[in-house]
């Protein structure tokens, strides 16, 4: 009884973190990068190619059927690339991938919901970076 009440509570953080968004927040942070980096132009660009080229990669990855007992993988994929968002101030990315990380970790049913919303976040995050550079 106790493994399926903790299954519960992360279904349901899963949904109440899915559910909030940044309105108006930047896709990216550039004053959040800009400390992160100390002012350093060129480091920004390079964090910022770095991060879209793994973002792309994850999303890749992501996209494919998921195999039996795979939600360990995906967690973790999802766990690096929240890291990485919350790093150089793609906060939006960050919380999509921090709620596609309890939700499939959790099986819940909203995975599916929370991979759409990561995605999408993924490809804001993509052509801001374009437009930046």
């Amino acid at each position: 009884m106790g493994k399926f009440f903790a299954a519960e509570q992360i279904e349901v953080q899963a949904v109440e973190r899915a559910g909030k968004e940044r309105t108006g927040s930047p896709v990216i942070d550039l004053v959040h990068l800009s400390r992160q980096t100390l002012g350093d132009s060129e480091l920004e660009n390079e964090l910022l190619i770095l991060f879209d080229r793994q973002a792309l990669q994850f999303a890749a990855r992501l996209a494919l059927p998921a195999a039996p007992g795979e939600s360990g993988q995906r967690g973790d994929l999802a766990h690096t690339l929240k890291g990485s968002a919350r790093a150089i101030g793609a906060f939006e990315l960050g919380e999509a991938a921090d709620a596609y990380e309890i939700a499939v970790r959790a099986g819940a049913p909203e995975t599916e919901f929370a991979l759409k919303r990561l995605q999408a976040a993924i490809d804001r995050a993509h052509k801001e970076i374009a437009r930046l550079l």
